[in-house]
C-alpha cells in the first residue's frame, strides 16, 4: 500500500469543475450521468480538523478511501479497493488520529459465495503496510464453545465510547449466528474483555449515552415474536415491548437522551410513525414530534458538546431534519437562505460544535460538501459529487397528485425537460422496494432522461413508505394488482394533463420497479411502446422458494402472496404469449437480492416465443449497480432502446 500526499488547496481547485451556461447543444454523453459520484460519505474527526472520504478513480476500478487535514492541508491515500470482490463498506473516526474501516469481501464455500465483514484501524495518515484487523481472534477463542466457528460479520460496532478514545464496544456472535456477546475492545493493543455472554435470540444490543448496554432486542426466527428487553447492571432483563413483525404495528428504538432515564422510540400514533420519549423509571410515554400526514423516521440527532439529542431526522422538515432545540435552528435557516431551494444537511460538528459539515443538494445540483466554520462565520467548498454535470441543463422535480381510480390520491414527482414541446416523449420510472419512496432532490437516473427531452413521473404508489400503515401494508399480497393500477392511472394523468404524448411512453424500473415494468407489458400493453427492467422480478413464486429460514419465507408469503396459483396468474413470466410490447431486460450477474435466473428465465421464455426484446447480463454485477462500468453498460443500452421506441 502507497500513501500520496498533496496540498489541501490543489486538491480542493481540481475536484471542482466549473461548466459554461447551457447552450443549444447535444446533451452531455451517457457516461457523465452513469458514472460513480467522484467523492461521497464523507466523515468527520472529533476535532473538525480531518475527513475521511471515497474516491472513485475516473474509470470506477478502484475505490479509495483518503483524508484530508485541514491544519496541515495535506491530503493521504491510504486504502483501495475494486469495487468488485472488495468494497469498502463504511468507515469513522474512533478518536482524532484513528479510523475505523469496514471492508467487505467475497468468499466461497460448498460452491456458494456470500460476503464477509471485517473491522480495520487505520491511521488518519498511515504511510504504507496493510490496514491492521481490530479483532484478533486469538483472543476471541478462549470465550468460544465451538473454536471452529467464525463468524460471517465481524464489524458490528454499537458504542464508539466519545469519552473513552482508546475503545469501543462491539457485538459478535462468537459461537453461533445472531446470537451476539458484546465486547469492550482495547483499540491500542487489541485486547478484549466480554461484557455480556451471548443470550438465545437478542440480535441487537442498544447502549446509552455513557456507554451501558441497556436495551436487548430479540427475534424468533419460528414465530415472528419481537422482544425489547430493558438490562440492569446485575444482567437481569424485563420487557419493555413485544409483538409480532408479520402481524403488529412495530416499535423502534431511536436512542437514549443524555438522562440514562429517558428513551426515545419510533412507534405509530394512529396511522403515522411518531418519535415518543419513554420515561424508564415510570414507563410514561411522552410524545416529541409527529407529523399528520407522513411517517417520522426516528433517528436521533446528537449534540456532541451536551451529548443530548437536539432533533431527529424527517424527510419533511427543512434539510430533512427537526430541531427541538432553539440553539440550532438559526444555523439551519440560515444555510436555507445561502442555498436557497436545496435541500441542506448539517452531516457532523465538531466537537466544540464551531466547525461543521454541511451536504447540501437540490433537484438540479447534484450533491455538494461544504465545511462551515461557526466562530469564523465561514464556509467553504469541499467537493461535488458529480462535477461535470451541466446543471443547468436539469429541471426542478414538482410533486404532485393524482386521484386512483379508486378514488386513493397518490403522491408523485414530476419534471419536465428544458428541451422539446409538450406533450413529451415519456418515462413513467417506478421505484424498487416496494417499501421504499420517492423524494425531492438530485436523482441521477432523472437528470438522464430529461436531458435526452423526456419527461419523467415517479409515483409514490401503493406500498411506498413514509405515508402511514395503512398504505405501507397495502402492498401486501398486491404485486401486479392495485400498486400496478396506480402506476397506470399515473400514466393516465400525465396524457390527461398534456404532460406525455400518449404515443411515446415507455415504462422503466428497477427491482420491484423492474416487475413493475414488466407486469405492465401484461396488463397495460397498449399503454406503453416499451418497457425497461433491470434486476426486475418476473416470476413471483421462486421468489418465496428462494425465500431464507422459516421466518424469511413467511414475510415474503405475507408480502407477496401465500396461495402459489395466485402468485403464478400475478407473474408477468406466465403470460410472455401475449407480450407485445419490446422489452430491455438488465440483469447482475452476483444478485443476491433478486437471483439473475429471474431475467435469464424470462429472456428464454421470450425467446421460445420469438417476442421483441434484448438481455443483457453484468458481469458480477450485484443489485445495487456498484460497478461503474455495469452502470455505463446499462445505460448505453438503455439510450439506445429509448430512442429507438421514443
Amino acid at each position: 500500500m502507497s500513501c500520496l500526499k498533496k496540498p489541501l488547496a490543489v486538491l480542493l481547485f481540481s475536484w471542482v469543475v466549473l461548466l459554461p451556461a447551457a447552450q443549444a447543444a447535444e446533451p452531455q454523453p451517457v457516461e457523465v450521468f452513469s458514472r460513480l459520484p467522484q467523492f461521497y460519505g464523507v466523515s468527520m474527526s472529533p476535532d473538525g480538523q480531518r475527513f475521511a472520504m471515497e474516491r472513485n478513480s475516473a474509470d470506477g476500478d478502484l475505490a479509495v478511501l483518503m483524508t484530508l487535514d485541514l491544519s496541515t492541508g495535506d491530503a493521504f491515500y491510504l486504502l483501495k479497493a475494486d469495487n468488485k470482490k472488495v468494497k469498502i463498506n463504511w468507515y469513522r473516526w474512533a478518536n482524532n488520529e484513528d479510523l475505523l474501516v469496514s471492508a467487505r469481501y467475497e468468499v466461497s464455500r460448498a460452491g456458494k459465495k456470500f460476503f464477509r465483514t471485517r473491522l480495520y484501524l487505520m491511521k488518519y495518515n498511515q504511510q504504507g503496510g496493510d490496514p491492521e484487523m481490530v479483532i484478533d481472534w486469538r483472543h476471541i477463542q478462549r470465550y468460544q464453545n465451538d473454536v471452529g466457528y467464525v463468524p460471517q460479520f465481524q464489524d458490528d460496532v454499537i458504542d464508539y465510547l466519545p469519552d473513552d478514545p482508546d475503545h469501543i464496544l462491539m457485538a459478535i456472535d462468537i459461537s453461533r449466528p445472531f446470537e451476539k456477546s458484546v465486547f469492550k475492545v482495547n483499540l491500542k493493543n487489541r485486547s478484549i474483555n466480554r461484557l455480556i455472554k451471548g443470550k438465545k435470540r437478542i440480535r441487537d444490543w442498544v447502549t446509552d449515552r455513557q456507554g451501558n448496554v441497556r436495551i436487548g432486542i430479540s427475534l424468533n426466527y419460528e414465530t415472528g415474536d419481537r422482544e425489547i428487553f430493558l438490562r440492569d447492571e446485575d444482567d437481569n432483563y424485563e420487557e419493555l415491548y413485544a409483538y409480532n413483525v408479520s402481524n403488529d404495528k412495530p416499535v423502534y428504538i431511536s436512542g437514549f437522551a443524555a438522562d440514562p432515564n429517558i428513551l426515545y422510540i419510533n412507534k405509530y400514533l394512529g396511522e403515522y410513525k411518531a418519535l415518543y420519549k419513554l420515561d424508564l423509571t415510570t414507563r410514561e410515554e411522552t410524545l416529541v414530534f409527529s407529523d399528520n400526514n407522513y411517517d417520522v423516521d426516528g433517528g436521533l440527532i446528537y449534540s456532541p458538546a451536551t451529548n443530548d439529542a437536539i432533533g431527529v431526522y424527517h424527510p419533511q422538515a427543512p434539510g430533512g431534519r427537526f430541531y427541538w432545540n432553539d440553539r440550532y435552528t438559526p444555523l439551519q435557516k440560515g444555510l436555507d437562505k445561502l442555498f436557497k431551494d436545496s435541500h441542506n444537511s448539517l452531516r457532523a460538528f465538531s466537537q466544540d460544535e464551531q466547525i461543521y459539515l454541511l451536504y447540501s443538494e437540490s433537484d438540479t445540483q447534484p450533491g455538494r460538501y461544504y465545511i462551515g466554520n461557526r466562530k469564523e462565520v465561514t464556509i467553504d467548498l469541499l467537493f461535488a459529487q458529480y462535477p461535470d454535470i451541466n446543471t443547468e441543463a436539469l429541471s426542478d422535480h414538482e410533486r404532485i397528485t393524482f386521484t386512483a381510480r379508486d378514488k386513493t390520491e397518490i403522491e408523485g414527482y414530476l419534471t419536465l425537460p428544458k428541451i422539446g414541446e409538450a406533450p413529451y416523449p415519456t418515462v413513467i420510472f417506478p421505484h424498487g422496494g416496494p417499501g421504499v419512496r420517492e423524494y425531492s432532490g438530485f436523482d441521477y437516473w432523472t437528470a438522464y432522461f430529461t436531458t435526452r427531452g423526456y419527461a419523467v413521473l415517479r409515483p409514490n404508489f401503493r406500498g411506498s413508505s413514509g405515508y402511514g400503515y395503512s398504505f405501507s401494508e397495502s402492498q401486501m399480497q398486491n404485486w401486479g394488482m392495485a400498486m400496478q393500477d396506480d402506476v397506470v392511472d399515473g400514466t393516465q394523468w400525465m396524457i390527461d394533463q398534456g404532460h406525455a404524448d400518449k404515443n411515446k411512453i415507455c415504462i422503466v424500473g428497477a427491482s420491484y420497479g423492474g416487475f413493475a415494468a414488466l407486469a405492465a407489458t401484461v396488463k397495460s400493453p397498449e399503454v406503453y411502446k416499451c418497457a425497461v427492467s433491470f434486476a426486475g422480478v418476473s416470476d413471483l413464486d421462486r421468489i418465496v422458494r428462494r425465500a431464507r429460514g422459516f421466518l424469511g419465507s413467511k414475510l415474503v408469503k405475507k408480502q407477496i402472496g401465500e396461495d402459489g396459483d395466485d402468485r403464478d396468474r400475478r407473474s408477468p413470466i406466465n403470460y410472455v404469449e401475449n407480450i407485445k410490447t419490446p422489452i430491455l431486460l438488465v440483469h447482475g450477474e452476483e444478485d443476491r437480492v433478486v437471483h439473475v435466473e429471474q431475467s435469464r428465465l424470462m429472456a428464454d421464455e421470450l425467446d421460445d416465443e420469438d417476442k421483441e426484446y434484448r438481455y443483457v447480463e453484468l458481469p458480477l454485477g450485484n443489485h445495487h449497480l456498484e460497478i461503474q462500468s455495469n452502470r455505463i453498460k446499462l445505460f448505453k443500452e438503455m439510450d439506445k432502446f429509448l430512442a429507438e421506441y421514443l
